[in-house]
């Protein structure tokens, strides 16, 4: 008898808890739930969900009493209700990381398919599909309910291929600006130019611009993101415009296809990726004091136990992978200030200190000296074998 109480008092309070606030009852959203109630934002670090809150009340259910893939037993697993915004919501929040996903359940899965849109050059394009559902938990007690089941679903879809670019050789150790494209963890990344092999000294670039054959480091590393991707570099180029535009460009590495001059230290090992190159000039650039050029890199991020899969097998020229496109612009670019090359060569006196004109008299000037030297070699000789002949 006291247990039949009980519930009946446990069933009064639950039904008090969601009767209707004042804020729903002249809101639109009070009325029964639509699958079109929920809103998803697949940010650069965080997934963010939010549901329309009057229809939850509406359902004789309240915010306590709904969850993330029925994980009742997780504080982190609920949302949290706003009532400052017209229609309130509820508002679920987890960053894109292996943790989360885990503690809540959420299902994290690798896809890997044919490139298509603006990866329709590319042979294998993998993508990360996180997905789940906010259900409501029934606290009737008996056998039977009068509440409807209120279930939303949810996923976001992101592409771990894109385009990353770092024309930042003039300032030290800065972090790309980012922009919260939906979809997209470029966030994550950064690109940082180093000055010697063990990547401790941050490059600095003189006013002048760089020594020609300057070597020149560059780290493309990831932060905030789960232990089950690695950061691979399909191709890296220069450009004379600060976009990745094709216009002039320069390959410094395509799969196995490199500049003799580039050296890939690091790929699809780690978190981080490694390679060097000199410093060059473009030649549409002979006339002017610098030469002025962008840095780009077509970057993915590959589940650890596939990357291998997606390195290119230099071993063999039947084995490679398709080329990437040279004309892919990734859907996440980041951009920064320009690359600066002087004239003058490292180790080797400076080009600059003379102009064309005066290099060619001094060419001319030379020819005629040794020009001079050997017709007055030649008539020495001529000169003594006559004598000789004579006597």
């Amino acid at each position: 008898m006291w247990l039949v109480i009980l519930v009946c008092q446990l069933g009064l309070i639950l039904r008090t808890e969601a009767q209707i606030p004042d804020a729903c009852i002249t809101s639109d959203t009070n009325r029964d739930p639509e699958n079109s109630d929920i809103t998803v934002v697949c940010g650069t670090e965080h997934m963010d969900l939010s549901i329309y809150i009057c229809p939850v009340y509406q359902a004789l259910y309240n915010e306590s009493l709904m969850v993330l893939n029925n994980q009742f037993n997780k504080p982190e697993c609920f949302g949290t209700p706003d009532w400052s915004v017209n229609p309130p919501v509820l508002r679920f929040s987890f960053p894109i990381n292996g943790s989360s996903n885990s503690v809540c359940e959420n299902n994290f899965k690798i896809i890997t398919q044919v490139g298509t849109g603006v990866f329709s050059d590319f042979s294998n394009v993998q993508f990360v599909n996180i997905s789940g559902s906010i259900t409501s938990i029934d606290p009737s007690a008996g056998v039977i309910t009068y509440r409807p089941e209120i279930l939303y679903k949810f996923s976001c879809l992101y592409p771990m291929q894109y385009l990353l670019n770092n024309t930042q050789l003039g300032v030290s150790g800065v972090s790309l600006a980012i922009r919260d494209n939906n979809g997209s963890f470029v966030s994550t990344l950064s690109m940082q130019l180093y000055q010697d092999q063990d990547y401790l000294e941050m490059m600095t670039v003189p006013p002048t611009g760089l020594n020609l054959k300057t070597k020149i480091y560059v780290a493309v590393k990831a932060t905030n993101l789960t232990e089950r991707f690695n950061v691979l570099l399909d191709r890296c180029y220069a450009t004379t415009s600060p976009y990745p535009t094709l216009n002039t460009y320069y390959d410094l590495f395509v799969g196995c296809t490199r500049d003799a001059q580039t050296k890939v230290d690091l790929n699809g090992a780690s978190q981080k990726a490694h390679f060097s190159f000199e410093a060059f000039r473009f030649v549409e650039h002979k006339n002017l004091t610098v030469s002025t050029f962008y840095l780009h890199c077509v970057t993915r991020l590959c589940e650890v136990s596939t990357c291998s899969t997606l390195m290119p097998d230099c071993s063999s020229s039947q084995s490679r992978r398709k080329r990437e496109a040279l004309d892919v612009l990734a859907n996440a670019t980041v951009s920064s200030p320009a690359i600066v090359v002087g004239k003058q060569s490292t180790g080797l006196p400076s080009e600059s200190s003379y102009s064309s004109p005066v290099v060619a008299v001094i060419v001319c000037i030379v020819i005629l000296t040794i020009l001079l030297v050997a017709m007055a070699v030649y008539f020495v000789l001529y000169i003594r074998q006559k004598k000789t002949i004579i006597q």
